[in-house]
């Protein structure tokens, strides 16, 4: 029957084709199927398109203007490296020099080749075309390269036009040959257009420095952008009409950014724009990149690559999907994904690593007639002399102690950093009362400062009082002093939100004038008044939560702008964006406005393009510090930003492993059935043990640090606690139908969109339980299970909730050490309750859990 329906498909489709080609004009030549059709026409200055349609609800749509022009670009000598000076909005020259991580990047984007003005354009339109079976092949000669392109429907994508492009050079010099301008979009037809990791918008940007340094809405200039960057490989721009152009080079094009035994991240070896040199709305690449190493050719060399232009009935994240897992394999090669390390036992190793003060760098120091506790903070913060401290995830600290029962962290951490969190808020009258007054403190100077200047943000209010007094207080609910501090910080956010609902980027410490003025505070402050609204619960605060979401949907999310909150970035787009698809999420489930859950998960697709799918991992063995590892071990794909874009430190660094963001996409992935969002949380967080230290169990932060742990940065470990814990929580609701379940608490500060557990029951089959970590309880030797421990109200039962982190069954057998949680105990009873069959009492038994699957275990004393 399969056979039948195949040949008729194609019997159907052949009919079509010669009916089309029948309908032509002997000068004209086509490609089409029973989806689309792209026809050319000779004309005087050669062979041009025609049009270009795709077929829509059983109507034939015109896409765009037809254009078809090729563009050859030739530079004799090596390109001017001359960068232009740009200025903010506020007449200032930008960025300023203080941002010194930025400095060359930024003038590295601002030369002629990235500028797209380097050498001398070639426009042209080809002389000839040949037809033969499904290939028309287009020639041009002209005096600098003899070019050849040839197109062809894909057999197995209809809607997309694969086209492989050669040039062979008549003279020495630099060259860059673009893809062609199959159509351009007027820009006032213009609905969205996008360069994954770069920007996005949903119209043209005329300040250059929010579109190109922030992504704030799109170029007008036609920028060329580095494919380090590049998320998903592709530049896409949608009409009005609903129909999404991209243009997708083929795998292998990009940089690898890790040839054989080095970093090879920086290389350059395509270019990527949403616009072509005449700058009109056209999705281009540009291949080699003028300037660099390949592009200096001799004559009779030759170029030569291979792109798809996609059009799709639908929007940019069609085209996203299909870039990601239909091109470039995402979802396929997350079969690859396996484990050395569990993520519970990396847990429970950093526990260890937190308890010891060397290991975690852990310092007590007197302020103010207080003893403060912190981690030592080596990083860039202005003003340190090394001396510089932090804390990072409060909700993180608090859930561990109490799911441990560690009297160390209870007696030597908590008491202290309990005392830094009080000193760190401004409770003297003042325009700062209530306020953080900075997340650092300087231990010689005994002050606590900003990552980057003397100022104040609001949105510091919300993370460092705000979020961490916040979770503190659902742990410690009777705390009257939090209470207060809690309520003096709410009452400050209140009295610095403007009218609108917005609030300023930052205020002078000195002289208490906005700071910054150049840039929104288009990040998710107000989601401090929804902490004061669960812990107060005063109406105000939420009424202000709400109009503050309400101007960040407006102007933010619908617009495709948002702002970071790394200062040491000049707050270039970050996870904050995450940070806020959470917030909204958290909003909606308070307030039950559609509009709040809709905007998180638009939030949330966004943010899938601060998240690499390519290059497509593989099994090639690479040295890596002298040891052998994998490709698909030290693969960037499925690793998301610190921060990218212009500015960011992915340009330099690459992707980081705190996946902040993973707990939030499997929740999105069960409000929608979304699959990149599940895929992209799985491939983020599992089998990343080549960027795990060893000794501590402490990951790296960026991607170029490979293995070397926790580095200048050992408070991460309490984030990396934290977003582990949170995604697991969120797999577990997931996979059981929300028979597993616990509630939530506030998300974290600054990192992205992870949330506290453990301050209040939860349920496992409608039984109350407390979530513990008892190591040894259960023992599990196969690295890709999982085991979240927990404990029920009345202490009769323990359960393990096991997760499958692999896409097989996995097999196992389950030790029970029932000692580790009351001495002398012995299983009185076993019942595994995802299928509620009834077992044999003992200290083992033999599981099998499915692919990406759960098995829930309770063990009666």
């Amino acid at each position: 029957m399969k056979i039948e329906k195949e040949m008729m498909k194609r019997f159907v489709f052949a009919i079509a084709l010669a009916l089309v080609w029948a309908g032509c004009r002997k000068e004209d030549v086509q490609l089409a199927n029973a989806e689309l059709k792209l026809s050319w026409e000779k004309s005087g200055e050669g062979w041009k398109v025609k049009d270009l349609q795709l077929q829509a609800g059983g109507a034939w749509k015109n896409v765009g203007v037809p254009s078809g022009q090729y563009t050859l670009l030739f530079s004799e000598g090596k390109p001017d490296s001359t960068a232009t000076i740009f200025k903010a909005n506020t007449g200032v020259q930008f960025p300023e020099k203080v941002y010194h991580y930025q400095q060359d990047i930024w003038e590295a984007a601002t030369e002629p080749v990235s500028l797209n003005t380097a050498g001398k354009a070639i426009a042209f339109f080809p002389q000839e075309a040949k037809t033969a079976g499904n290939v028309i092949t287009f020639t041009s000669d002209n005096d600098q390269a003899t070019v050849t392109a040839e197109w062809k429907l894909d057999e197995k994508y209809p809607t997309d036009i694969v086209v492989k492009q050669t040039a062979v050079v008549k003279k020495a010099g630099y060259y860059s040959l673009s893809s062609p301008t199959l159509v351009t979009v007027d820009e006032k037809d213009m609905a969205w257009a996008t360069v994954p990791g770069y920007f996005q918008g949903d119209a043209i940007q005329k300040d250059f420095v929010l579109a190109y340094a922030y992504g704030q809405g799109v170029p007008e200039l036609p920028v060329i952008y580095r494919e380090r960057c590049v998320s998903t490989m592709a530049a896409i721009v949608d009409t009005k009409e609903q129909v999404s152009l991209a243009v997708i080079p083929a795998p292998g094009l990009g940089r690898d950014p890790w040839e054989e035994d080095h970093n090879t991240h920086e290389e350059w070896h395509i270019g990527i724009s949403h616009k072509n040199r005449d700058a009109a709305l056209a999705p281009s690449l540009y291949f080699p990149v003028l300037g660099e190493k390949p592009s200096l050719l001799k004559a009779g060399d030759t170029i030569a690559f291979e792109f798809r232009y996609s059009i799709q009935n639908g929007n940019w994240y069609k085209n996203v999907n299909h870039a990601a897992n239909d091109i470039y394999q995402f979802k396929k090669t997350l079969a690859l994904r396996t484990n050395r390390q569990s993520l519970t036992s990396r847990i429970e190793a950093m526990h260890h690593y937190l308890i010891d003060p060397k290991t975690s760098l852990w310092n007590i120091e007197s302020y103010q007639g207080l003893k403060i506790g912190g981690q030592s903070y080596l990083g860039g913060v202005v003003g340190s002399q090394k001396d510089a401290m932090k804390n990072s995830d409060y909700g993180a600290m608090w859930m561990l102690a109490h799911a441990t029962g560690d009297p160390l962290l209870k007696k030597n951490v908590l008491p202290y950093a309990l005392n830094f969190k009080l000193v760190q808020q401004q409770t003297k009258p003042g325009f700062f009362q209530g306020a953080a007054i900075g997340q650092y403190y300087l231990a010689k100077r005994k002050m606590f400062v900003e990552e980057w200047g003397e100022f104040v943000e609001p949105v510091s209010l919300t993370y460092y009082t705000m979020l961490d007094v916040g979770n503190i207080l659902l742990f410690e609910p009777d705390n009257k002093a939090l209470l207060e501090r809690l309520r003096l910080g709410a009452d400050l956010l209140l009295k610095w939100q403007k009218e609108d609902g917005s609030w300023e980027v930052a205020y002078d410490q000195q002289t208490q004038k906005p700071l910054f003025t150049d840039i929104k505070d288009l990040r998710p402050t107000f989601y401090g008044l929804i902490v004061a609204y669960r812990i107060l619960k005063d109406e105000k605060y939420l009424q202000a939560a709400e109009k503050g979401a309400d101007w960040l949907v407006k102007n933010g999310v619908d617009k495709g702008q948002f702002l970071g909150v790394c200062g040491d970035a000049r707050y270039a787009p970050d996870f904050a964006t995450a940070q806020t698809a959470q917030a909204l999420l958290d909003l909606y489930d308070i307030t039950k406005k559609q509009v709040y859950q809709d905007a998180a998960i638009a939030t949330a697709r966004i943010y899938t393009t601060s998240i690499y799918t390519h290059p497509i991992p593989t099994q090639q063995e690479k040295l890596v510090n002298g040891q052998k590892r994998q490709d698909w071990e030290i693969t960037q794909a499925g690793l998301g930003f610190e921060h990218g874009g212009i500015m960011g430190s992915a340009q330099r660094n690459g992707p980081i492993q705190l996946a902040s963001h993973a707990g939030l996409f499997v929740r999105i992935f069960k409000l929608t059935g979304d699959s990149l969002l599940i895929d992209m949380a799985r491939a983020g967080a599992l089998g990343r043990d080549a960027f795990v230290d060893s000794a501590t169990s402490v990951a790296s932060y960026y991607w170029r640090a490979m293995n070397k742990g926790s580095g200048p940065y050992p408070h991460h470990a309490w984030w990396q606690i934290g977003w582990i814990t949170d995604y697991l929580m969120a797999e577990a609701q997931l996979r059981s139908n929300d028979n597993v379940i616990f509630p939530r608490g506030f998300v974290t500060p600054k990192v992205g969109p992870h949330q506290s557990y453990g301050f209040a029951p939860g349920k496992i089959y409608n039984d109350p339980v407390n979530l513990i970590l008892r190591e040894g309880l259960f023992q599990l030797d196969d690295p890709n299970l999982e085991c979240i421990m927990a404990q029920s109200v009345s202490k009769q039962r323990v359960y393990a909730v096991i997760l499958n982190d692999r896409n097989e069954p996995h097999q196992q057998t389950l030790r029970i050490d029932l000692s580790r949680i009351k001495p002398g105990a012995r299983a009185k009873a076993i019942t595994e309750l995802t299928e509620n069959k009834t077992l044999s009492p003992g200290v083992a038994v033999d599981i099998t859990v499915p692919r990406y699957g759960i098995k829930v275990y309770a063990v009666d004393l």
